[in-house]
């Protein structure tokens, strides 16, 4: 059956690199460092490596704690970090730099993962979340590479696909020594597709341990103070397509009611942010960019976020958050990085990616989610006009995080005692 997939996949591997053009249309980085996706690599790297796996942005953000930990435990470990998006490689190299190599991962062929093993020649893999690839998990077993699957979660949907496919699926499994799920139900539907139940345990999920620096917190008051002075800041944060119609619809209707409201929009993808900025302007809106580095009048409507990496600070800036991927059908984002920072969250009603974390917040009266527009109108208004409330949300926000975390230190201790070993 592998033999079979990896047949398909070479013969898929041309309209890959068509999809590849034609996002790199608007996002030029997808036509950058192809050989790295066949692991042909232009200068030597070091070998024995501690490699990581995080496929974008948001694993990467919920892996930087964990790799500090382990440096700071293990100062001389060689560490490696693969990503899959160029805006996950931009973070990595942003926040860690030359503490790690880096490179994509090599798309699953068994000459490009032979060629990415024998240049770093790995001695522990650890892939984060939900990336089960057939070849690079099969090269770890028959090369007895220790091999951690950590943050691991399972959709309803991809649990009953991998169930379609014993074959291959079962196989592939059988290579992981340990699986750190998020939740039971996580757990579950991994021994459902084929894993022992001894291969998985429940640690919980990592992003709950995340790490927000003073330093983002102080230029978010700063620019609260300078830039949105006498303004109720409302930022909508990695909105997709069809979301910032539904924003603008909404801030318009709020304008004559909350006159000091702006609304900040951070785009979840940087390719998009012209193509929101004429939206914008389209809607007859004010627009102010962050790299015009202008401050905003009382005239300004709307904050385009056209930068990456900052997307902490601007919560910190603010004084309500709509975490975006939630009001279309993506499966939303994040939502706790802006209750760890102390703004109240909102969210929509598409939140499969984040089932449980959205089930609990709500759950413990620490966020809200809209259903519509409508709703949305109504929580912003509620929000904006009652200062008990939105204290509430913030206290009951950054209690459901501390009440979460943990799951750092037992992956640590995981990861330590094969370390040790190795």
């Amino acid at each position: 059956m592998r033999a079979f997939y990896s047949a398909v996949f070479y013969l898929i591997i041309p309209f890959i690199l068509l999809r590849l053009l034609w996002r790199g249309i608007k996002a030029p980085d997808y036509r950058l460092r192809w050989r790295e996706r066949f692991a042909f690599y232009d200068k030597n790297h070091p070998q024995g490596v501690i490699w990581f796996h995080a496929v974008s942005v948001g694993e990467a953000e919920a892996l930087f704690p964990l790799i500090r930990r382990l440096q700071q435990q293990y100062p001389q470990a060689k560490l490696l970090i693969t990503t899959t998006t160029p805006t996950g490689s931009a973070r990595v190299l942003a926040v860690l730099g030359l503490t790690v190599e880096h490179v994509y991962l090599p798309y699953d062929t068994p000459d490009a993962v032979g060629r990415f093993m024998q240049c770093f020649k790995p001695v522990l893999a650890v892939i984060m979340e939900t990336e089960i690839w057939s070849n690079l998990f099969t090269y770890c077993g028959n090369n007895n590479i220790p091999l951690y699957v950590i943050n691991a979660r399972l959709s309803e949907k991809s649990a009953r696909g991998y169930q379609k496919i014993p074959s291959l699926i079962h196989p592939v499994i059988a290579n992981v020594k340990q699986i750190a799920a998020q939740t039971e139900e996580d757990a579950k539907r991994f021994i459902a597709i084929g894993a022992k139940p001894e291969q998985v345990i429940t640690v919980g999920n990592i992003k709950f341990d995340l790490e927000i620096p003073e330093h983002i917190i102080n230029e978010g008051k700063q620019l609260k103070g300078t830039v949105f002075k006498d303004r109720f800041v409302w930022i909508a944060a990695s909105t997709h397509k069809g979301e910032e119609q539904v924003f603008l619809d909404v801030y318009e209707q709020l304008k004559s009611k909350i006159p000091e409201l702006l609304l900040i929009i951070a785009p979840r993808h940087p390719e998009r942010f012209a193509e929101v900025g004429t939206l914008c302007s389209q809607n007859a809106l004010a627009v102010v960019t962050r790299t015009s580095k202008q401050p905003c009048s009382l005239d300004t409507d709307v904050y385009l976020a056209d930068t990456m990496g900052e997307l902490k600070m601007l919560y910190a800036a603010a004084d309500l958050a709509f975490v975006g991927g939630s009001m279309v059908a993506v499966g939303g984002h994040n939502l706790l990085e802006a209750s760890a920072i102390g703004v109240p969250v909102l969210f929509g009603p598409y939140m499969a990616n984040f089932k449980e974390i959205a089930n609990k917040v709500l759950a413990n009266h620490a966020a809200i989610q809209c259903q519509d527009n409508a709703a949305l109108v109504t929580a912003i208004q509620t929000v904006f006009s009652d200062a008990d409330y939105r204290n509430l949300l913030i206290d009951n926000g950054k209690a459901f995080i501390r009440n979460n975390r943990g799951a750092i230190e037992k992956l640590c201790e995981m990861l330590a005692e094969e370390i040790r070993h190795l």
